[in-house]
């Protein structure tokens, strides 16, 4: 038996020389080709300036008139300048607004004299007696209450010749200074018929003793 050759697993591709010549002198043709006509058509310079000819002026075009601005640059009517006499401030008069009309009326005092002002009902004599529902009963102090304080006040009143309490002053202490600073103060609120003397009303003194009871 004869013995097998070892396959050779590698293949070699070559061109043959006349090939490479051909594809050579091809390249060379073509790129000649394009010198060629790429030299043909080149262009000097992009602008060639016309000769100006000795001694003749050159001509220059004229530009057009700018727009009357007679309606402004927008286009728009522009207003007349005013006078100078417009310019000063000038004083208006203008005519006062209508006072408005209530619909309610209102009471006026008659025209021949002052209102009378109105006058308080008199004592009886010449000590001042304090108006009834109208001397409100004082406050009983919270501390009096918490030591136990009872006793009473006596408050002397200057009243004014129109009943009211001019001053007020403690005449007899309670013992209690919270007790006779709380009658002071609700003395200060009452209201008095004042002392008359024929027939007129005048100022006038009384003392009043308030009570402090614990129920």
């Amino acid at each position: 038996m004869s013995a097998q050759q070892p396959h050779d697993p590698h293949f070699t591709f070559r061109l043959p020389r006349t090939a490479l010549r051909n594809a050579g002198i091809a390249f060379g043709i073509g790129l000649l080709l394009f010198l060629i006509v790429w030299w043909a058509g080149r262009d000097d310079g992009f602008y060639t300036p016309e000769a100006a000819v000795p001694g003749k002026p050159l001509t220059i075009e004229a530009l057009p008139e700018p727009l009357s601005n007679a309606n402004g640059a927008s286009g728009m009517e522009e207003p007349a300048p005013r006078p100078a006499a417009d310019e000063r401030p000038q004083l208006v008069e203008e005519k006062p607004m209508p006072m408005p009309v209530s619909e309610t009326p209102v009471a006026t005092a008659p025209v021949d004299g002052p209102a009378a002002a109105p006058v308080a009902a008199l004592a009886p004599g010449e000590v001042p007696v304090p108006i009834p529902g109208q001397t409100p009963a004082p406050e009983y102090p919270s501390s009096a209450m918490r030591n136990g304080d009872q006793g009473t006040v006596m408050v002397r009143v200057d009243v004014g010749a129109d009943g009211v309490p001019t001053s007020v002053e403690v005449a007899q202490r309670s013992g209690s200074r919270d007790l006779d600073r709380a009658a002071v103060n609700a003395v200060r609120q009452w209201r008095f018929q004042p002392a008359q003397r024929d027939g007129q009303a005048v100022a006038g003194a009384v003392t009043v003793p308030i009570d402090f009871k614990m129920r």
